[in-house]
């Protein structure tokens, strides 16, 4: 081919050196890259076509099919490299032995190292396209898969890597493995965080203890919100406030945080608060005040059961009721845990399965405290705080129909009215 080029251009009258060793091997060069490059067009047209009629005959979901044509893709600088390497020596042929054979391996080094590095990226994509459909199971929730992917990229790398290096020096790749003893104090000290990240991400997946959409709170980082990635060397916190916080993975295992994550999956959310009673306006119950109270539908017939068991346990101690310290009665303070109890109960978003709790704990310098320790039915933030307002409004605003008043620090206004009736 190539004499068969130049004495053609001979025959156009070029001088036979110049048409010999630079204008015909010239020429069968760029022949060599116009194949290339229409076997690169022409094999990728006929692939993508054979790849998109699979995928719509065998309906394969959207993160496979994606993942499928991003490695099609990366694949095809391949087909013209073959082709050069396949035929470099065409235009090299009337070079001497030693000239031919030194410019080929040349040449052939380079396509070596762009076949190394289309190879890197064909494994990235492979790698990105696994995790992509991993993302589409449950499990991927419990068990991420970011840090074990980005590890096999860093090896993934790391030996295409060694491989370049081998073809750039024309040197066997095990002898810079061998050589990688020497160096591991080295690469440990490079790679510290990489390989805490990794081994702490493993940690984390085996033993579940973080994975994407859980809320943590770790004070130490200022990091309150929902887990939106699990890297291999940090865990990404969208806090509530929107922004976003970078958490070492291997502090997750080091340092203690909260994870809501129970909460979530139990069904119920906690409600702790207390209502501060003061003390001076518990009284017992006369029978005024319990005809009022029989009129409160949550609490009818738990006064009227009441008032029976009082009376049959006076009545069998032979209690002299006309002093109040004799005998058991009835109290506001008490008549209002029941009703607090009985509206509790009747309340549609409390979860009745779990801690169920009204107590009174020991009264202070702020009253005596009621504590309501009960299950929200419904986790969700915006909800459980609006139903938690609501409940603890209505009870507030119940008090004084129980002869109570709410313990409150004297304010302002307070001392405002209290000065009209200093002279």
């Amino acid at each position: 081919m190539l004499e068969r080029i130049y004495n053609w251009l001979i025959g156009l009258g070029i001088e036979l050196g110049v048409a010999k060793y630079w204008i015909a091997p010239a020429l069968v060069g760029l022949c060599i890259l116009a194949l290339s490059a229409v076997s690169h067009f022409a094999v990728k047209r006929v692939a993508l076509r054979a790849l998109q009629y699979a995928i719509a005959k065998t309906q394969a979901p959207l993160e496979i099919a994606v993942g499928a044509i991003r490695i099609l893709n990366r694949l095809m600088p391949l087909v013209p490299a073959f082709v050069i390497y396949s035929l470099i020596d065409l235009p090299l042929a009337e070079m001497t032995a030693e000239n031919r054979d030194y410019c080929a391996a040349i040449v052939r080094n380079i396509l070596l190292i762009f076949v190394a590095i289309t190879g890197i990226r064909v494994v990235g994509a492979l790698l990105d396209a696994a995790l992509s459909v991993y993302q589409t199971f449950e499990i991927s929730l419990e068990i991420p898969g970011n840090g074990f992917v980005q590890v096999l990229k860093i090896l993934n790398i790391f030996v295409g890597g060694v491989l370049i290096l081998s073809i750039f020096l024309d040197r066997n790749p095990m002898y810079f493995f061998s050589a990688l003893g020497a160096l591991t104090a080295v690469l440990l000290l490079v790679f510290k965080d990489a390989l805490l990240g990794f081994v702490a991400g493993v940690q984390l997946s085996a033993n579940k203890m973080v994975a994407v959409g859980d809320w943590i709170e770790m004070p130490k980082y200022d990091a309150d919100g929902e887990v939106i990635e699990v890297a291999l060397t940090t865990v990404k916190v969208q806090n509530w406030d929107k922004t976003i916080t970078a958490l070492p993975a291997y502090s997750l295992v080091g340092d203690s945080f909260k994870n809501w994550r129970g909460m979530r999956e139990s069904g119920g959310r906690r409600i702790k608060r207390s209502i501060l009673i003061d003390v001076q306006t518990i009284a017992f119950c006369d029978e005024e005040m319990l005809a009022r109270f029989s009129k409160i539908k949550y609490i009818a017939a738990y006064i009227e059961q009441k008032r029976e068991e009082l009376a049959r346990f006076n009545d069998e101690q032979a209690m002299d009721e006309s002093r109040l310290g004799n005998g058991r009665r009835m109290t506001n303070s008490g008549t209002f845990r029941a009703y607090v109890v009985a509206y509790l109960k009747h309340h549609p978003k409390i979860n009745r399965d779990m801690t169920f709790l009204v107590r009174q704990l020991a009264p202070g310098e702020n009253g005596l405290p009621i504590e309501i320790c009960v299950f929200c039915s419904d986790t969700a933030l915006e909800q459980y705080e609006a139903i938690q307002a609501d409940i603890f409004d209505h009870l507030l605003a119940v008090v004084p129909e129980f002869d109570l008043r709410v313990f409150q620090a004297p304010t302002g206004s307070d001392f405002k009215k209290l000065s009209q009736f200093v002279p």
